[in-house]
């Protein structure tokens, strides 16, 4: 940022803010998708949007305000005049990038400019300081499309603040409207090297654990997370994921990557093994930045972006090659119960924790997602805790966790289709009719929901 704002601010400083009025649209413009009763009742109708790529006249006004300032380190004139002819085109798919932009501004006077723009391009009015995720949560929640070639100005920002971007944003099977910067910067430190210091969450690989009985550490009702492969049993303590976020170890002969994404309350576990012929293992990092408030990983070998959430590759080299990652099931529960339920467990050295013991369910997260998530599927609220799984038809099904937890201890039977739920150790597992792993794991509903959008929901 340094590079950039020091000239752009003695600019800007002395000019007067932007201040455009809101405008009805063209009547050109194509009407947007008809959207949910719930989205409209909190974001209102959605503008009018063009069709077809940009005019010469505001591509070239796009590439003088977000990319030759960034190239040329300057704020000028020029670029003034580029972002009101922008904020008066009319086109809302111009918004994009004026959230992109925000984002990274750390000097009112700039983001002012910047938020005026969106609000005349979007017709919306908003207060408070949180604007960027305001404007943001508008274009996700009323799914504005991007404009062409929308990556290229999009990549010239990112890549111009934080170094080792330059591979990730490619083109692939990945929706990079959605795609923001959670904050830290991408750990692309090499495999195995652990204790390395980064400026970013570092991963850890192949850690060392200790039996149930030396971890003293560990008070009975600290958060877990409980793997099981091949009759080998581990707990990640959550003190030590929120510190780390990303775990490459192997249990009962596998190799597993294993993230956790704090802002969605999500831990996963994916079998980097058994992969095609000639794909070396995938090591799992965390790249510094988000898709509607869940973590983006990639894999350091090759530099293919993952969508942490589902599994498969979406950019670079494995995803050509159609690379899915199978999952192994997470139980989410005490450290009590879990050793009780499974004394010869093993637990991560609390080492690895850092000396910190964040809690950001109870802290940072309480009221709600904090970065832009647009749109959640009213059914439950946002924070509630569910039970993920995907049925032998495909269909992905959630159970919120506390009903299906108490009809389970009732002895009652949870099951959708093949899917059936199991207590395990204090938490939940899904298994097949056969008794099978499933591969579930607990999410917070919104994250579940925005990345199964046709999920069933269960209900006893």
């Amino acid at each position: 940022m340094t590079r950039l704002f020091p000239s752009l601010i003695r600019t800007l400083m002395g000019a007067a803010i932007l201040s455009l009025p809101i405008s009805a649209g063209d009547p050109a413009h194509a009407q947007a998708t008809t959207l949910p009763d719930y989205v409209t009742a909190e974001y209102g109708q959605p503008p009018s949007v063009p069709d077809g790529p940009l005019p010469d006249t505001l591509r070239y006004a796009v590439q003088v305000v977000f990319e030759d300032s960034l190239e040329q380190s300057i704020w000028g004139r020029d670029q003034q005049l580029a972002l009101t002819e922008i904020a008066e085109s009319g086109d809302p798919r111009l918004g994009w990038i004026i959230s992109d932009m925000m984002r990274f501004t750390w000097r009112t006077s700039f983001d002012d400019a910047l938020a005026s723009a969106a609000a005349q391009l979007l017709q919306i009015e908003y207060d408070g300081p949180q604007r960027w995720g305001i404007i943001t949560d508008h274009l996700i929640a009323w799914d504005i499309p991007a404009y062409p070639d929308y990556l290229t100005s999009k990549r010239a920002i990112f890549t111009n603040f934080v170094p080792g971007w330059e591979r990730i944003f490619v083109e692939g099977d990945i929706d990079w409207r959605m795609v923001s910067w959670g904050g830290v910067l991408i750990d692309d430190r090499p495999y195995d090297t652990t204790d390395d210091v980064c400026n970013c969450i570092p991963a850890a690989d192949n850690p060392e654990v200790s039996s149930a009985e030396e971890a003293t550490w560990l008070d009975d009702d600290d958060i877990v997370f409980g793997v099981e492969v091949n009759g080998a049993y581990r707990a990640y303590p959550r003190q030590i994921m929120e510190v780390r976020e990303m775990v490459n170890d192997t249990l009962g002969g596998r190799d597993l990557g294993i993230p956790y994404c704090t802002l969605c309350g999500a831990a996963q576990a994916y079998f980097t093994d058994g992969l095609p012929e000639g794909v070396e293992r995938p090591i799992l990092r965390t790249s510094g930045l988000l898709i509607r408030s869940n973590k983006v990983m990639y894999d350091q070998v090759t530099y293919s972006v993952f969508d942490t959430f589902l599994g498969h590759a979406v950019t670079g080299p494995l995803a050509e090659k159609g690379i899915k990652l199978e999952q192994a099931t997470v139980i989410t529960t005490d450290w009590g119960t879990w050793k009780k339920e499974h004394p010869e467990t093993t637990v991560l050295l609390e080492r690895y924790a850092l000396g910190r013991d964040f809690d950001f369910r109870n802290g940072r997260d309480a009221n709600g997602p904090i970065f832009p998530v647009g749109d959640v599927d009213p059914r439950l609220s946002v924070h509630e805790d569910v039970i993920g799984a995907i049925t032998a038809s495909g269909t992905p099904v959630a159970f919120q966790r506390s009903t299906a937890l108490a009809a389970l201890r009732d002895g009652a039977e949870v099951a959708v289709e093949n899917v059936r739920l199991e207590l395990d150790a204090g938490g939940i597992r899904a298994v097949g009719v056969d008794g099978s792993d499933l591969g579930s794991h607990q999410a917070f509903w919104f994250a579940w929901s925005q990345f199964h959008p046709d999920t069933l929901l269960w209900m006893p």
